[in-house]
């Protein structure tokens, strides 16, 4: 008789996830800075035509609050009111002939606008 054992996963879920193109896009974007100990910031603000914009930049400042994901030793942080909306998004980076940039796929949109840069 064989037994099937279920194994679940200890690891908690990342507020953010990077696929591999956006992690050595950002490794990139973060060496060409000149300091390692930047982290890639995630927000949401409000603005934008349907409410919400996402903001991301480098910072050098991790509050005690906020939420921080490694991967491949790039930190990836969210302050707690960002994180409620971004939580389980991707963020990709693409690049093709129409341009090339970072794009989130964010499961807890309802409502985009045509430009793709804010949400509800």
């Amino acid at each position: 008789m064989t037994q099937i054992l279920s194994i679940k996963s200890t690891q908690p879920q990342k507020t953010v996830n990077l696929t591999d193109f956006a992690v050595v896009k950002v490794a990139e974007l973060i060496a060409a800075e000149g300091d390692p100990n930047l982290a890639l910031r995630v927000a949401v603000r409000p603005g934008g035509c349907s409410g919400f914009s996402y903001e991301m930049y480098f910072d050098a400042q991790i509050d005690d609050d906020d939420l921080v994901d490694e991967f491949d030793n790039i930190k990836v942080v969210v302050d707690p009111q960002s994180a409620e909306m971004v939580r389980g998004s991707t963020l990709d980076y693409k690049e093709g002939l129409m341009g090339a940039g970072f794009a989130i796929d964010n499961p807890n949109v309802t409502r985009s606008c045509g430009c793709g840069n804010s949400f509800s």
